[in-house]
């Protein structure tokens, strides 16, 4: 039986879509307009002008068409950078606001598509190829995803950052038309360089995880084409990849990958648009809360209690009880139901330090408690089945949400294409608002990231840059 480290590279070299390649691009594309969205939308946070600072450190940003080889854009900002770099920023972008798009316990939009935009400028692929590498980068997060039987942010993993390498390994891998055998070496290289912890959420370190994944995947296949190696069973042995993040030891080692490409994992569970700029553990209670909200106009003053049931793993990463920055606001339950209540919104505009700890906001933070419910979302086990929202009222009265299974722009109660163009235009004006000079925008850009498919060239999708 083949192992599971050479099994990925065979996949990633000779990538089958079970005839379903068309619809699974389609999906893929969605992940491209969300993130390009995102990335202009987060421009200017501070985290994405350190991480250009220290790139800057010692080095000279490539301007001019005689210093771009080997380089690929930086859109926004209308410059040039190594491929590395370039995807580190603009990954960093995408994450920034926490607006990016989830699946399989993380957010593989917002370090896949940086990766393939970055390495793909360079290669010259075609739009096709770009959502190829996209599916088959989801694929391989998928494998190793459900391997593992306990929750990753309990025990402290941040998906994004320790799957997501090893899928740009795997996107980028193709985008290169690596054999089978520098395909495994790549994956095993770029298994050594994952990384990202749960405890850093709600600072800047969180995007940075994206960021230093999309370029690890990078990095670790231009390693393997210099003749890198790395362990054959780098995945699947005692002290390997797999073992290393589960020390429960319920990590699936064993079993073969023949499902790989059978049928594309992406059509099964899809991409989640969100909604609101803040962790998708709280959606689900933000949409129970506003329903609520605005039918029985309630006001901040007229709460006595609330009470919301959730999961372990979501309870978890909504660490933030008492925040006191719009950062931390990100990662609280009791934020999001306050800004919910208060604002009649959860958005950009409200992730203000000053709107955070405004007192009729900050007021609601201890009227709630949280219980768990060990039922967990057989898609997604970092979510339980539903999450409830219950609140009491002044003047005696409950009002209940009941369960909710899926927020609207989940995968499985998704938003249309109106909805979806919306956000997009939406990111555009804040990154417009917040920096003026935001270069590589066009009118045309929607137009040409939805008909990515047909594009020769990747390098045509920034024209304005």
């Amino acid at each position: 039986m083949t192992g599971l480290t050479q099994a990925l590279g065979n996949y990633v070299a000779n990538p089958s879509f079970a005839g379903k390649e068309p619809e699974a691009c389609e999906v893929a594309k969605t992940g491209f307009i969300d993130t390009i969205a995102t990335m202009i939308a987060g421009s200017s946070e501070p985290v994405v002008q350190i991480v250009q600072q220290f790139f800057d450190q010692g080095q000279s940003v490539g301007q001019t068409d005689g210093q771009r080889a080997g380089q690929a854009p930086i859109p926004f900002a209308g410059n040039y950078r190594p491929a590395q770099q370039a995807a580190f920023i603009n990954a960093v972008a995408g994450h920034a606001l926490d607006y990016d798009d989830v699946a399989l316990s993380g957010h593989p939009s917002t370090v896949l598509v940086p990766a393939i935009l970055a390495e793909g400028y360079v290669l010259q692929s075609s739009g096709r190829d770009a959502l190829s590498a996209y599916v088959i980068g989801y694929e391989v997060w998928a494998e190793l995803f459900k391997r593992e039987a306990d929750q990753y942010h309990l025990k402290g993993w941040h998906p994004t950052g320790v799957l997501g390498a090893v899928a740009c390994a795997a996107a980028v891998a193709y985008l290169h038309r690596l054999d089978a055998d520098l395909s495994a070496r790549a994956l095993a290289i770029a298994a050594s360089m994952a990384s990202g912890l749960v405890a850093n959420f709600g600072t800047m370190t969180k995007p940075f995880h994206a960021g230093r994944a999309a370029s690890h995947g990078i990095d670790a296949v231009r390693l393997a084409k210099l003749g890198m190696t790395s362990s054959p069973d780098a995945f699947e042995h005692h002290a390997g990849y797999l073992a290393a993040l589960s020390p429960a030891g319920r990590v699936d080692r064993a079993s073969d990958a023949s499902s790989l490409g059978q049928a594309p994992r992406i059509l099964e569970s899809g991409l989640s648009i969100k909604r609101y700029p803040v962790c998708y553990s709280c959606h689900r209670t933000i949409d129970g809360v506003l329903e609520i909200a605005n039918r029985e106009n309630l006001k901040a003053t007229d709460i006595k209690s609330m009470h919301l049931t959730t999961g372990a793993a979501q309870a978890s990463m909504l660490r933030n009880h008492h925040p006191k920055t719009g950062l931390e606001a990100k990662f609280s339950a009791e934020f999001a139901i306050a800004s919910a209540i208060v604002a009649r919104e959860v958005g950009l505009s409200q992730l203000t330090d000053e709107f955070v700890t405004r007192e009729d906001v900050s007021s609601l933070y201890d009227k709630l408690t949280v219980s768990i419910t060990d039922k967990s979302c057989p898609i997604d086990p970092s979510f339980a089945l539903t999450d409830r929202i219950v609140i009491e009222t002044v003047a005696g009265k409950t009002f209940d949400s009941g369960e909710i299974r899926f927020p609207l722009g989940n995968a499985m109660n998704p938003i249309d294409a109106v909805g979806l163009k919306q956000k997009f235009d939406d990111c555009v004006l804040t990154g417009q608002t917040n920096n003026p000079s935001l270069k590589g925008i066009d009118s045309d850009l929607y137009q040409r990231i939805a008909a990515l498919e047909s594009l020769p060239n990747i390098r045509q999708l920034f024209q304005a840059t």
